[in-house]
């Protein structure tokens, strides 16, 4: 992955979601699958428990492992609840955006943790405010409490199932009163959101790896536009949304890029199967007469299995990740980047001295790291070096969900692929085609995956979208202190 020290230089997800509901002590196994999603975001997490009677919420900056203490779990009384890690766009690391939400509405207390990005938040904000609504947070994701709290809803049938329809773009949803929980999928299923069994009771987590951590047994995912409720009675579900009248999903393909972990099922493909294949397709699509191949770790470790199985090019530690220092993309801060990208991998020079070598990674997104990357090959005594990139040209900016650069930042969106060969340093460049991306998910992947970053293919019309970043950039941020917890 190409993670540089600008802001725009990296692909960054949002979120990672838990939920489980009727078992006992719920805190320390919410604690364990936010660990098993720290992936997702490492910016802030946070949780919130019920008894049925009261619910109780903490939440803070940073690793969960740093948020959350022994003291703090003890706390979190209950048999229900849901946690969240965050990533944000820069300049939106505050403790009031830290999920879940809670609030008391008139009829009680509600709890929602989100990932994805809503292109109508905006507008929605805008109309409540004018009608003298009050957001405590610069988040897309507080809309949804104020449809629930609005009487247009709350007065009405399938009230949770109606303001959902109201909302627009990618979302997972985990929404929590103080006696059931609730999960929901927007109707493109671009964000993943699984379902699991956990004794009598029940586990929602954006990834397969999440449920395996906790001892849950995975039972199906959340469907594209389905409501699915969990309360004394057991699991119901119920659709808020029809399927797109064009018959397109908006699956990201990107889950398994880059964002998943290797043992998550994702859309329901092993992800690291699916990477051994990419890689595979990319030795055949971009054979090359080498002596060995490496990967970016960790990322790329998959696809450089399957290119090196495929070639017959033997595997190496070209580089060596240093695991304590985190994934640098879901890092806010443009030092705190600078510095990890400096101190995260170092080249095992005895490896790759005297060596022809394929470097294999998931994406590239300005150049900037790939290029410095290259250099140390080079300065490590490399006698060359082929980059092989496991997804295609990256030429268009995300609206749902991933804060890629603009078109203007995207290397790819204003050189040719010798272009960008040229300005990395390498002897050749070669990216998997979206033929090849799609090829691990059978004939009618096409119409399933969101591929748009690629193509430009949006399957929403984005021509006036707005969303995530549009608030966190403009909206008041209150520099609320953390703690807990609390009792609303």
């Amino acid at each position: 992955m190409d993670r540089t020290t600008c802001p725009a230089d990296q692909p960054r997800e949002a979120c990672g979601l838990f939920g489980i509901y009727n078992v006992p002590d719920p805190a320390p196994i919410i604690y364990s699958g936010l660990f098993a999603l720290q992936h997702r975001g490492q910016e802030g997490a946070g949780m919130a428990v019920s008894d049925g009677q009261r619910v109780r919420q903490f939440k803070g900056l940073g690793l969960v492992s740093q948020v959350f203490g022994p003291g703090t779990l003890d706390s979190l009384i209950g048999n229900l609840g849901i946690g969240h890690v965050r990533y944000s766009t820069t300049g939106s690391s505050r403790i009031q955006n830290v999920q879940p939400i809670v609030v008391e509405c008139v009829d009680g207390v509600w709890a929602i943790a989100h990932n994805g990005n809503l292109v109508n938040a905006q507008a929605l904000r805008q109309s409540y405010q004018e009608a003298g609504a009050i957001f405590q947070t610069s988040t897309d994701s507080e809309v949804l409490v104020h449809l629930l709290a609005d009487p247009m809803f709350r007065t009405r049938p399938r009230r949770v199932a109606r303001a959902l329809g109201e909302l627009r773009g990618a979302f997972a949803f985990l929404i929590m009163t103080r006696d059931c929980v609730m999960a929901a999928r927007d109707p493109y299923g671009f964000k993943p959101l699984s379902i699991g069994r956990l004794g009598e009771g029940f586990v929602f987590a954006s990834e397969t790896c999440a449920l395996n951590q906790v001892g849950a047994e995975f039972v199906r995912d959340v469907e594209p536009g389905e409501l699915v409720v969990a309360d004394a009675s057991g699991l119901h579900s119920s659709v808020f949304a029809e399927a797109p009248a064009s018959g397109r999903g908006g699956q990201c393909i990107f889950e398994s890029v880059y964002f998943a972990r290797p043992d998550s099922r994702v859309f329901g493909l092993n992800v690291h199967a699916v990477r051994l294949q990419f890689g595979e397709r990319l030795a055949d699509e971009h054979p090359v007469a080498a002596d060995l191949v490496t990967s970016v770790p960790d990322s790329g470790n998959s696809a450089a299995m399957g290119f090196s199985r495929r070639s017959g090019i033997p595997l190496d530690y070209g580089f060596i990740r240093n695991h304590y220092v985190g994934r640098t993309f879901i890092m806010p801060e443009q030092a705190q980047r600078t510095s990890s990208v400096d101190m995260k991998l170092a080249v095992v020079a005895d490896v790759v001295r005297g060596k022809r070598v394929v470097v294999v990674d998931d994406s590239i997104v300005r150049g900037t790291t790939a290029r410095r990357r290259v250099a140390a090959l080079r300065e490590a005594g490399a006698r060359e070096v082929h980059v092989r990139i496991s997804c295609p040209p990256i030429m268009h900016p995300c609206y749902f969900g991933i804060d890629f650069a603009t078109r203007e930042e995207l290397i790819a969106a204003r050189r040719t692929v010798e272009e960008i060969r040229a300005y990395i340093g390498a002897d050749s460049l070669g990216y998997l085609s979206i033929e090849g991306l799609l090829a691990p998910f059978g004939g009618e992947a096409a119409k399933n995956f969101c591929q748009a970053c690629f193509s430009g293919d949006y399957a929403l019309d984005v021509s006036r979208m707005e969303g995530k970043q549009a608030l966190e950039s403009g909206a008041l941020l209150l520099n609320l202190d953390g703690g807990g917890p609390e009792r609303p």
